[in-house]
């Protein structure tokens, strides 16, 4: 699975600096998932930043530097996109979107077991 470690480590250092909240790793889907809370939070895929956050802001959210539409089977998949590193160069960038997935993490349901 290839990853960039650099930004493997940025979000790492990011999520370790949080306090009371369980940070797992699971490598799956060609990415390395960051679970929060025993959910997806954000992913790490190539070079780029794959973001779980509210899909009431997918639209804002589409306005941002570096977005790209998440497809699944042709359709767009609402409340996830994936980041190119142009949109999270800067810590402000960085923080925004990490957040983001930090603040829909505290109400999202967590998947269902199979």
């Amino acid at each position: 699975m290839a990853y960039d470690t650099i930004l493997v480590n940025r979000v790492r250092e990011f999520l370790a600096e949080i306090p009371d909240i369980a940070i797992e790793e699971k490598e799956m889907f060609a990415v390395l998932n960051f679970m929060v809370n025993g959910k997806t939070c954000v992913c790490v895929n190539d070079e780029k930043l794959m973001l779980r956050f509210d899909p009431k802001l997918q639209e804002e959210v589409s306005e941002r530097n570096g977005y790209e539409t998440m497809l699944m089977k042709g359709k767009e998949y609402k409340g996830y996109c994936y980041i190119n590193p142009e949109g999270f160069k800067n810590s402000k960038d960085f923080e925004y979107f990490i957040n983001l997935c930090l603040d829909y993490n505290k109400v999202a349901k967590k998947s269902k077991k199979k």
